[in-house]
């Protein structure tokens, strides 16, 4: 038997049900919410992203201890704050959602990871929706042309799901997500930035940021569906007619993130620089997802835009950073400060990355030796002459304690005889599988050059050979 919804919505409220009505539509979406809940804790996608995320940060540090011989960050820290940003975006997109609405199915989110996994292999900043649901976008388009394709076994069932992807609203969501990931970066971005050698122009070393950062972001979807219970008040964007048959909630996890490299601005800058750009793409994406819903052969377009905007902010980027002069090199006068280690002395004193060291105990420092024989001249107290960024000496003192690091928590940037370099290469899947692998190769192949750490060059006063470490810098 069918019964008018609007027949009883008045009903209800000529009875004096309103209030139990309510209460009762309440109820039921926190049901559905708990539903999805169950859902977003039974897939194994929101775990895989947890997982991977773990990965690159351990990546990190192994990096950090082979360059300093120290940890800079924790990556358990690391891991369990991206968890919490990714958790306040996920509740802040879905109440977005609520008002776009979506159309996928169990069998779309799937779809939508294979092809996330599989880019995944290739690299790791392929980790995002905009890849995903552009090649998807794409593929739709293609089988759209060809209408009596079918195919046969799974094959067949492929073509189905990729042909009833909603992709305006798939669009829609991967553009809302580069917003609040542009927002994340502003808030979290320039704190997971990891110091590194890098080889500048003409071989030099410099010193640089890797800014490096995903979080895994649990959505929770409004889809219409066929149920007995209450109807939206409002009607989404996406959806028409079928949401006056119902609604569900479905639980979605995807990640989002960035990797980025600076060696021309401290990190705070460039996250600032980076956070704008993702912002400004997302409005974009967002005003040709909602033409391509409009009008449905805009939607190729848009699919294409979302992969070509992205590729050229990397490419923006690396230009920048190409023309850019670096930051982190020693002048003629004293040390140029790469970073500061945390809870250490330096950071008490308040030494702060590109800063300068000149004077260490009234005397000249332009080596990290003559730092250190600097600083044994007084064992239990040290005075510097440290010039901030605006060229302005400051002064500082402090007591020196058994055990304390010997350049006070200090990272200076690199000199001709630092012994590990940063190349930056795709890092995939498999790089981060197997990070100590790479490492015992790299040291098999400086050996094999050089005997070590040094080549023969450097017994010549050359420059010694610098190991290649491998790292990813575009995102």
């Amino acid at each position: 038997m069918y019964i008018n919804r609007e027949y009883w919505h008045r009903l209800c409220f000529s009875k004096g049900w309103g209030r139990e009505y309510h209460l009762d539509t309440v109820l039921e979406v926190l049901w559905m919410l708990a539903e999805a809940g169950g859902q977003l804790l039974l897939q194994p996608f929101y775990y895989i992203a947890i997982i991977l995320i773990m990965l690159i940060y351990r990546r990190q540090v192994l990096l950090e201890r082979k360059l300093f011989h120290v940890r800079l960050h924790s990556w358990g820290a690391q891991t369990w704050r991206t968890v919490l940003g990714g958790l306040a975006a996920g509740a802040c997109v879905s109440l977005i959602s609520l008002f776009l609405g979506m159309s996928i199915s169990m069998e779309g989110i799937i779809c939508i990871w294979a092809v996330t996994l599989f880019l995944l292999l290739f690299r790791v900043r392929y980790l995002c929706l905009a890849y995903a649901v552009g090649l998807l976008g794409i593929a739709q388009f293609i089988l759209n042309l060809a209408p009596g394709l079918q195919g046969s076994g799974w094959i067949a069932e492929v073509i189905r799901i990729v042909r009833e992807l909603n992709m305006p609203a798939l669009l829609c969501l991967a553009a809302v997500l580069h917003v609040a990931e542009g927002l994340l970066v502003r808030w979290q971005g320039a704190a997971f930035a990891g110091p590194l050698f890098f080889e500048g122009k003409r071989g030099k070393l410099v010193g640089g940021y890797q800014l490096q950062s995903l979080w895994p972001v649990p959505l929770f979807l409004l889809i219409p569906a066929q149920t007995a219970g209450a109807v939206l008040p409002w009607t989404p964007l996406f959806g028409g007619d079928a949401w006056q048959g119902g609604f569900q909630w479905i639980a979605f996890p995807i990640v989002i993130g960035f990797t980025e490299m600076t060696t021309g601005l401290l990190p705070k800058a460039k996250a600032r620089v980076s956070s704008g750009r993702l912002v400004g793409y997302g409005v974009v994406m967002l005003a040709l997802a909602l033409l391509s819903a409009w009008w449905s052969p805009f939607m190729v377009v848009a699919a294409l835009a979302g992969i070509i905007l992205h590729e050229g902010l990397v490419w923006l980027s690396r230009l920048e950073e190409q023309k850019s002069s670096p930051l982190f090199v020693h002048p003629v006068d004293g040390l140029k400060v790469l970073a500061v280690l945390p809870g250490s002395p330096a950071e008490e004193l308040g030494i702060q990355a590109g800063e300068t060291i000149a004077k260490a105990n009234g005397t000249p420092v332009t080596t990290k030796e003559e730092l250190h024989a600097a600083l044994r001249m007084n064992p239990a107290f040290c005075k510097l002459e440290v010039r901030n960024f605006a060229g302005e000496s400051k002064f500082l003192q402090r007591a020196i304690y058994a055990g304390e690091h010997h350049q006070l928590g200090v990272i200076l940037a690199p000199d001709d005889q630092a012994p590990f370099a940063v190349r930056m290469r795709p890092i995939s899947l498999i790089h981060l599988l197997r990070p100590r692998r790479e490492g015992e190769s790299a040291n098999r192949g400086a050996r094999r050059s050089g005997g070590g750490h040094k080549s023969r060059s450097a017994d010549k006063g050359q420059t010694p050979l610098k190991q290649d470490i491998q790292a990813e810098t575009e995102g």
